[in-house]
């Protein structure tokens, strides 16, 4: 980055004198936003962020003051504003911090990728033109839409104590969609989801053949689903792919662990959760096959980092082991104030936005079945392919789900494929009917970018893998066209 952070440290310490410790996260967001719509030019956007958050730590308690201005004189000011939050804040707080929760670390990472040199827009549109080309599948197919995310974030972190972080987060996304029709029946299918195809990485996640590919695929099944015959309305095992295993893991997993959750922080906009701070170690929250890892080390998810954005450094945790609950997802101020083990896992949006506990690269360990093999032991299931729709309770606790695509399983074999297929379960009872684990042959990485939480709202992305999954006695019905 142009600006040297440690001057600007400088000058907020000699604003805030009376802050018993100060630190400054700088972060700055780039992104391109490039969108075909059947076949033609549809939109075009580019934008660039750049902003400091000064914080300090008074009398146990922590405040912040953020500026765009990145001159020594922006960040005076906006040190001096955190001081008075700080004194105003001082005696009032739920809870007394002290240094112990802003580590001295030093860390330096960035994305691994393979092609750094960017692609011209004009080959981009010609590549989402094609695509569009690919996803017109027949005369039914009444809308194809392309798309392409370009992005990264950049932040550094400096404190008075030592910290000093610099990490450069390198992001691409993919979307295919579909729209087909047939008299009143309308079909959507995309390929992995609105944004699931969002990874970490350069260039060479843009594979044009395999997108195309994938762009010929998702418009014959939008095609195909046309004709098919409405899932049925009864209980029966569910086998969820990836791409699925995405939304069901983030929404009955990650946030229900999220500690701020738990404790109430958010019950006023995103929610609470069905998990209490007393359930942490000893509650059976799935079955043993269930083993669910915090993990911003694996390279290409698209929460990966080396640090979280308090300086906390990131390593592989498991959060539920064979299906018991041993630490939860909350950042070193969460642990503090709930006196459970937790994650490194407090992050923020923006440069003016507070870390606050997120989800980072929440994934399912793979287990030792074979896809043939788990389709094999099935005499009566669904399989369900790619989220369309999803409603879950402020506790996250009861939740009903749609997908896009469903292929009934019949003494042991898939069969027919069925449209507009639906579940519906209560979280903790749904993953203690966990029945089946695919192996490392059926993992794969999906990203959720438009995760909101937090007052002021915050959007973040998050990671999530996961192999095929089975679930026994669940209900499945159909609905919509």
């Amino acid at each position: 980055m142009q600006n040297d952070i440690r001057r600007l440290l400088d000058s907020a310490a000699a604003a805030a004198k009376e802050a018993e410790w100060i630190g400054l996260r700088r972060r700055r967001t780039s992104a391109s936003y490039y969108m075909a719509r059947d076949g033609a030019f549809d939109q075009a956007i580019a934008g660039v962020d750049d902003g400091v958050m000064v914080e300090v730590l008074y009398d146990g308690q922590f405040a912040y003051g953020a500026t765009p201005d990145l001159s020594p004189e922006g960040v005076a000011r906006a040190a001096e504003s955190a001081l008075v939050a700080a004194k105003a804040a001082a005696g009032r707080g739920v809870h007394r911090f002290d240094r112990s929760v802003r580590p001295a670390a030093r860390v330096s990472y960035e994305t691994p990728r393979i092609r750094k040199a960017p692609i011209a827009p004009d080959g981009v549109f010609s590549f989402l033109i094609d695509a569009c080309g690919a996803l017109k599948a027949g005369d039914e197919i009444i809308q194809t839409t392309s798309m392409v995310e370009i992005g990264r974030y950049d932040y550094e972190i400096a404190s008075t104590n030592g910290a000093d972080v610099e990490q450069s987060l390198h992001y691409m996304g993919t979307s295919l969609q579909a729209v087909a029709r047939r008299g009143d029946v309308v079909q959507l299918r995309t390929a992995n989801g609105p944004r699931g195809l969002t990874r970490q990485g350069g260039w060479e996640l843009l594979d044009a053949a395999k997108l195309t590919e994938d762009a010929r695929r998702v418009g014959a099944e939008a095609i195909e689903l046309l004709g098919a015959e409405t899932c049925p309305s009864d209980r029966r095992t569910l086998v969820l792919m990836p791409d699925q295993m995405m939304l069901q893991i983030h929404e009955s997993v990650g946030h229900p662990l999220e500690i701020d959750r738990i404790i109430g922080d958010e019950r006023n906009y995103a929610g609470g959760s069905f998990v209490k701070v007393s359930d942490i170690g000893s509650f059976q929250y799935g079955s043993k096959l269930m083993n669910i890892s915090y993990d911003p080390t694996v390279a290409g998810e698209l929460a990966s980092y080396g640090a979280d954005e308090i300086g906390d450094l990131a390593e592989k945790r498991l959060l539920i082991e064979n299906g018991t609950l041993v630490r939860a997802l909350g950042g070193l101020e969460s642990q503090a104030r709930a006196g459970v083990p937790g994650v490194a896992n407090q992050r923020a949006s923006s440069w003016n936005r507070p870390p606050i506990d997120r989800m980072a690269n929440l994934n399912l360990e793979p287990g030792d079945t074979s896809f043939d093999a788990m389709i094999a032991s099935i005499e009566k299931g669904v399989l369900m392919r790619t989220n369309r729709s999803w409603s879950i309770d402020d506790y996250r606790n009861k939740f009903q789900f749609g997908c896009e695509y469903g292929t009934l399983i019949e003494d042991g074999k898939l069969t027919r494929t069925v449209r507009d297929p639906n579940y519906r379960g209560i979280s903790s009872t749904f993953w203690r009917n966990l029945c089946a684990v695919g192996d490392a042959g059926t993992f794969a990485a999906f990203g959720t970018p438009n995760c909101g939480k937090g007052e002021p709202n915050q959007v973040m992305f998050v990671g999530h893998a996961s192999p095929v999954c089975a679930f026994a006695d669940v209900e499945v019905f159909g609905g919509g066209k």
